[in-house]
C-alpha cells in the first residue's frame, strides 16, 4: 500500500467581532455530503487556485503593510496566494468580503442593493465563471491584506482521505457585514464564542475537527476581541504543526 499522499495548499480566516461577552467567531457547517469535514464546523477557508497567485492582483490589494513583514517572511515566495485565496474563500463560503471600496472603506452591507449586488457574484465565483480579479475591477475594491494577519499552520496527517497544508489567519469581521452560509458546501452558519463552540463539542452537539479544536483552544485563552488582534498583528512566530495518527499495524509491517 502507498503511502503517498497529494497535499494541497489551503487558506482559512478565523473572523472575529465583539460580543457582549468577550468575542465571537464566525463558523460554517459543513453538509453531511462533503467528501472532506463532512458534518464538521469549520471556518471560511479552501484550497489555493491557480489564479490567487497571479501578480495582477497588486493593483487590488492594500498591503501587507510594514507591521506585516514577519507574517510575509513567514508565508514564503507564495505568499500572495495565500492571502488571496483566504479572502476568495471567505467572500464565497460565507459572503463576508474583507475588501476596501473605491472610498477606501470596508465594503459594507447595510444597503439591500449593495448586499444583492455582493451576493450575486457567489455562485459564479464558487462555479468559476468569474474571478476574485474581475469582481476587484468591476466595483472598484482593493483587497484589505493589510487587516489579515498570518496566525499559524496545520498540515492533514498522513493516512486521511484528503489531506492540506493550511495557512490559518485572524482578522476582525467587517463592519455591517453578518455573513451567510452557501447553502451548498455549507449548510448552517452562527456566530459564536470559542468557550460555546468547545463547551457544545463536547456535548456532542458541534462537531469539530481536531485542527479546529485545537485553534479553538488557543483563541478561549483571550478576552477580548483587541486583545486577539493585537496577538495577531503583533505576532513574530509561527509554529507549524504535522499531527500524526497511529498506523495501522499492517501498514507499519
Amino acid at each position: 500500500m502507498s503511502l503517498i499522499q497529494p497535499i494541497r495548499p489551503a487558506a482559512t480566516i478565523i473572523l472575529v467581532r465583539d460580543a457582549d461577552a468577550g468575542f465571537e467567531i464566525f463558523m460554517l457547517r459543513r453538509t453531511s455530503k462533503a467528501s472532506f469535514a463532512g458534518g464538521m464546523y469549520v471556518f471560511p477557508g479552501g484550497r489555493v487556485d491557480g489564479d490567487d497567485h497571479l501578480h495582477k492582483y497588486d493593483s487590488f490589494r492594500v498591503g501587507p503593510d510594514d507591521r506585516q513583514a514577519l507574517q510575509q517572511k513567514a508565508l514564503g515566495f507564495e505568499w500572495r496566494g495565500f492571502w488571496i485565496a483566504g479572502i476568495r474563500e471567505s467572500f464565497e463560503e460565507a459572503g463576508l468580503l474583507l475588501a476596501y471600496d473605491a472610498e477606501g472603506e470596508l465594503v459594507r452591507y447595510e444597503e439591500t442593493d449593495t448586499h444583492e449586488r455582493f451576493a450575486s457574484y457567489r455562485a459564479p465565483l464558487h462555479a468559476g465563471q468569474i474571478s476574485l480579479h474581475e469582481i476587484c475591477e468591476r466595483e472598484n475594491l482593493r483587497l484589505a491584506v493589510d487587516r489579515i494577519h498570518f496566525y499559524n499552520r496545520f498540515v492533514t496527517p498522513l493516512g486521511r482521505p484528503r489531506r492540506f497544508d493550511t495557512r490559518f489567519f485572524i482578522a476582525e469581521a467587517p463592519p455591517g457585514q453578518t455573513g451567510q452560509h452557501d447553502e451548498k458546501e455549507t449548510v448552517h452558519s452562527v456566530w459564536i464564542s470559542p468557550q460555546e463552540a468547545l463547551a457544545r463539542n463536547a456535548d456532542e452537539t458541534f462537531g469539530l475537527m481536531n485542527v479546529t479544536r485545537v485553534q479553538l483552544q488557543s483563541l478561549a485563552a483571550y478576552s477580548s476581541k483587541a486583545d486577539l488582534l493585537e496577538m495577531a498583528a503583533s505576532k513574530r512566530e509561527f509554529p507549524v504543526r504535522r499531527p500524526q495518527v497511529p498506523m495501522p499495524i499492517e501498514t507499519r509491517q
